[in-house]
C-alpha cells in the first residue's frame, strides 16, 4: 500500500486560520478552521494544522510540504506605530523622506491645513555616509567605510535595531550598499538591514527608500515568526518538512527566502485567495471575474480576466508605498467582525474598526461590547446560531441587545437598523469592486461575482442587484479558498532592472545582457529551491512610457532571441496596452517617441495544482434541514434552509432560502435562485437569468 503524500496549506486570517489538507495520492481534499490567534499566530497555525491532520485521519509523518499564508506583515505595517526604525542616505540626501512626493488626499487640494503623516523614519534617525554612484553605476566617491562603522554605532546606541539603507543609484551599481551590509555585520549584528539593491532594484529614490524601509520594519516580525514555524515543524515532522510561504506577486517561496525579504508577503492571503478563485472560477467557465474575498476583519477585491488576475507594482499597504509586484487587491474594513457605529452627526456607520477574533461579535460571548456585521446577520436570521458546524455557539440574545440598543440611539426597529447595517456593508463592498473596476474603465456588469471567505457569500444576492451583475459564484468550501489557494501557485521569483533608454536607440546587447543577467539569478534562486533547469520557467515583461511621461505602463514581452523583431512585438504592445488603459496610443506619430524605463524576469518553478472534482448529480428535489424566520426586503419570511452537502449538480434552490455549511452562508434572497455547477460551485442569479 502507497503512504499518503499530504499537502497543507494554511491561510491565517485575522479571525479565522483556514486549512486545507491535500492527499496527493488519492486527489483527496479535508477543509477545516479554527479561531486565529492574534497575540502569536503560530498557534493557531500548529492547532489548525493539527485539526486538519485529524480531519483527514492522517499523521505528521505523512506530511510531504507546507504552504502558508500570513498577515503578519500586513498586521504590522497596519498597526501604524512603526519603533526603532532607523535610515541610512547618501551625504546629501537627509531630507529625501521629508521631501517625499505630493500627496494630498482627495477633498484636500486647495486646503491650507493638511499636515502630511509623519515620515516612517523621523528627521533625528536618518545618517549620512559620504559616497556617491551615478546613474550610470560609475563610482564618483568611494564610499566612506569608516563612516559606516561610526553610524552603525550610532543607531546601536539610540536603540535603533532595524536600518534601510537607501544610496542614491544603487540600482545601478549596488556594490556600496553590500559593503554597508557587512559592515554593519560586523559592527551592530544584531541590527536587521534591508538594502534598496535587493529589495527593490529600480529608479525613483523616494519609493525605493520607502519600500526598503517597509521591509526593513517588518524584517524582525516576518523572521522570527517564520523561524520559529520552521522549527516547530521541524519537530512534528521528523527531520523537518519543505515550509513555503505565499507571496504578494501570485508565487511562493520557502522560508528563508521570505526571512530575508519579508516585504513580498504583505498582501500574502489575500493573493492566494484571488489565485484560488481564479482556478474556481476558471474551471466553472467564468474567465472574467471580480473576487470577493470577505473574512472577519476586512474585504478585499480583485479583477480576474481571461482565468489571471493583474499584477501592479504600485500598491500601498496602510500609508506607505510598498512598490513590489503583487496582485492588484483593493481591501476595504468591512468584514463579519466590522462594529457598526452612530457618528457625531447621528448617522449609521459600519467599520473600519472590527472586534476581530477576540474579544468579536457581541453573539461570541467573549466580552465584545459592540454590535457587528455578523451580530446583524444573526438578528436577521441570515446565518445560523453558530459558526462552523457548530464549534463556535452564536447568542442570539446578546446579539439582539447589542442590536437594539444602537437601534434606540438612531430611532429605528431593530429589523430596520440590522438591515441597514447589512445594506452599508454591502455598498461598501460594491465601491471597493469599483475602484477595481469602474475607476480603471472597466465595465463591472461585464464580469461575474466570485464571492468566498467567510462571509464574502452573505451579500452575493444583493450585489447582484447594487452592481448589475448578470450572476455570482460561491466556490465550494468558500470559507477556505485562499488556503485552497496555496495549493495551486508555483514557486515564483521576481527581479527588476532599471534600464532607462529611448527605443530608437536602444542598445539590443545590453538589453540581452541585463536580461541574461537576470535569469541566471533566477536560475540560481530556483535551483536553490529544488528545481532542475528544464523545469524552470521565464516570464519577461518591461515597463514603458511615451516621452514625457511620467508614469509606464507594463507590457509582457516575449522569450526567444533578443532582435530588432523583438523590440517590435514589445513596441506594439505597449501601444496597445496604452490604448486599452487610456483609450489612445501614438502607434502612427513618431514624433512621440517611447522610452524603456525597467526591464522585468519571473522565474518560475511549477508545482503540481490539485484538479477540482465533478460532484455527484442531484435528484432535482432538494431536501431542507428546517426553516426558520429570515428577514428579507423589509419583512420576515418563513425560509427553508438547505445543507449544501446535499446538493449536487443540477440541483436548484429558489429564494428565499439561505444555503448553509460548515465554512459559511449563503441567503438567497426573494427573486434569486441558486443553480449547483457540475463542479459544486453555486450560480447565484435574479430568477429569469440565464446567462
Amino acid at each position: 500500500m502507497t503512504a499518503s503524500r499530504l499537502r497543507l496549506g494554511i491561510d491565517t486570517g485575522g479571525t479565522f486560520t483556514d486549512v486545507v489538507v491535500l492527499d496527493e495520492t488519492t486527489g483527496a481534499l479535508t477543509t477545516t478552521k479554527t479561531p486565529s490567534t492574534p497575540a502569536d499566530h503560530s498557534v493557531g497555525f500548529l492547532t489548525g494544522a493539527e485539526k486538519g491532520l485529524g480531519a483527514a485521519g492522517a499523521a505528521w509523518s505523512g506530511v510531504a510540504s507546507v504552504f502558508h499564508g500570513t498577515t503578519v506583515a500586513t498586521n504590522a505595517l497596519l498597526q501604524d506605530e512603526v519603533a526603532g526604525l532607523g535610515f541610512l542616505a547618501t551625504a546629501g540626501f537627509r531630507h529625501l523622506l521629508e521631501i517625499g512626493r505630493q500627496s494630498v488626499p482627495d477633498g484636500y487640494g486647495n486646503s491650507y491645513f493638511w499636515v502630511k503623516p509623519d515620515r516612517i523614519v523621523p528627521l533625528h534617525l536618518v545618517r549620512e555616509v559620504p559616497e556617491r554612484v551615478d546613474a550610470s553605476g560609475a563610482v564618483l566617491r568611494p564610499l566612506d567605510e569608516d563612516a559606516v562603522v561610526a553610524q552603525a554605532r550610532w543607531f546601536r546606541d539610540r536603540g535603533v535595531t532595524a536600518v534601510g539603507v537607501c544610496l542614491l543609484h544603487a540600482y545601478a551599481n549596488p556594490a556600496h550598499e553590500l559593503r554597508v551590509r557587512d559592515l554593519f555585520a560586523d559592527a551592530y549584528p544584531e541590527c536587521w538591514v534591508s538594502i534598496s539593491s535587493d529589495v527593490l532594484r529600480e529608479y525613483r529614490e523616494y519609493e525605493r527608500s520607502v519600500t526598503t524601509l517597509v521591509d526593513a520594519f517588518v524584517k524582525p516580525s516576518v523572521a522570527r515568526y517564520v523561524e520559529r514555524l520552521a522549527a516547530q515543524l521541524a519537530a512534528r515532522a521528523a527531520g523537518g518538512v519543505p515550509f513555503f510561504v505565499m507571496k504578494s506577486n501570485g508565487g511562493v517561496t520557502s522560508a528563508d527566502q521570505v526571512a530575508r525579504k519579508p516585504i513580498t508577503t504583505v498582501l500574502s492571503g489575500p493573493a492566494a485567495g484571488a489565485l484560488g478563485a481564479a482556478a474556481v472560477t476558471h474551471a466553472a467557465g467564468f474567465d472574467d471575474v471580480v473576487t470577493l474575498d470577505g473574512g472577519g476583519t476586512s474585504t478585499d477585491v480583485a479583477v480576474i480576466r481571461s482565468g489571471a488576475p493583474s499584477l501592479t507594482t504600485e500598491a500601498t499597504v496602510g500609508r506607505f508605498p510598498a512598490k513590489v509586484p503583487m496582485i492588484d487587491i483593493v481591501t476595504v474594513g468591512a468584514g463579519g467582525g466590522s462594529i457598526a457605529w452612530v457618528s457625531p452627526e447621528g448617522t449609521l456607520k459600519v467599520g473600519p474598526r472590527s472586534a476581530g477574533a477576540d474579544p468579536g461579535p457581541m453573539c461570541y460571548g467573549r466580552g465584545g461590547g459592540e454590535p457587528t456585521l455578523t451580530d446583524a446577520a444573526l438578528v436577521l436570521g441570515r446565518i445560523p446560531a453558530h459558526l462552523l458546524g457548530g464549534e463556535i455557539p452564536l447568542d442570539r440574545g446578546a446579539a439582539r441587545a447589542g442590536i437594539d440598543a444602537l437601534a434606540g440611539e438612531l430611532g429605528l426597529t431593530p429589523e430596520a437598523c440590522a438591515e441597514g447595517i447589512l445594506e452599508i456593508w454591502a455598498w461598501n463592498q460594491a465601491n471597493a469592486i469599483r475602484q477595481v473596476t469602474v475607476r480603471r474603465g472597466i465595465d463591472v456588469r461585464d464580469l461575474a461575482l466570485c464571492a468566498f471567505g467567510g462571509s464574502g457569500p452573505l451579500q452575493a444576492g444583493r450585489l447582484l442587484d447594487v452592481l448589475g451583475l448578470a450572476a455570482a459564484v460561491v466556490p465550494p468550501e468558500p470559507g477556505n479558498l485562499c488556503a485552497f489557494g496555496l495549493l495551486t501557485v508555483d514557486v515564483r521569483i521576481d527581479d527588476v532592472r532599471t534600464f532607462v533608454a529611448k527605443h530608437a536607440e536602444l542598445d539590443l546587447g545590453a538589453l540581452a545582457a541585463v536580461f541574461l543577467e537576470l535569469e541566471d539569478e533566477a536560475a540560481a534562486a530556483l535551483a536553490a529551491e529544488g528545481f532542475e533547469a528544464g523545469d524552470q520557467r521565464f516570464l519577461r515583461s518591461a515597463d514603458l512610457r511615451y516621452d514625457g511621461q511620467a508614469f509606464e505602463v507594463r507590457v509582457d514581452a516575449p522569450g526567444g532571441p533578443i532582435d530588432a523583431g523583438w523590440g517590435a512585438e514589445v513596441l506594439d504592445r505597449f501601444h496597445n496596452e496604452h490604448e486599452r488603459l487610456y483609450g489612445y496610443c501614438y502607434r502612427d506619430r513618431p514624433r512621440h517617441g517611447v522610452e524603456w524605463v525597467n526591464v522585468r524576469l519571473a522565474g518560475v518553478g511549477p508545482l503540481d495544482a490539485p484538479a477540482i472534482a465533478p460532484v455527484p448529480a442531484g435528484t432535482g428535489k432538494v431536501e431542507t434541514t428546517g426553516v426558520r424566520p429570515v428577514f428579507f426586503d423589509g419583512s420576515w419570511h418563513d425560509t427553508p434552509v438547505v445543507w449544501r452537502g446535499d446538493l449536487g449538480a443540477g440541483d436548484e434552490v429558489r429564494g428565499p432560502a439561505v444555503v448553509e455549511e460548515y465554512g459559511s452562508t449563503v441567503p438567497v434572497p426573494p427573486g434569486v435562485h441558486v443553480v449547483v455547477d457540475r463542479l459544486g460551485a453555486l450560480v447565484v442569479r435574479r430568477q429569469g437569468v440565464t446567462t
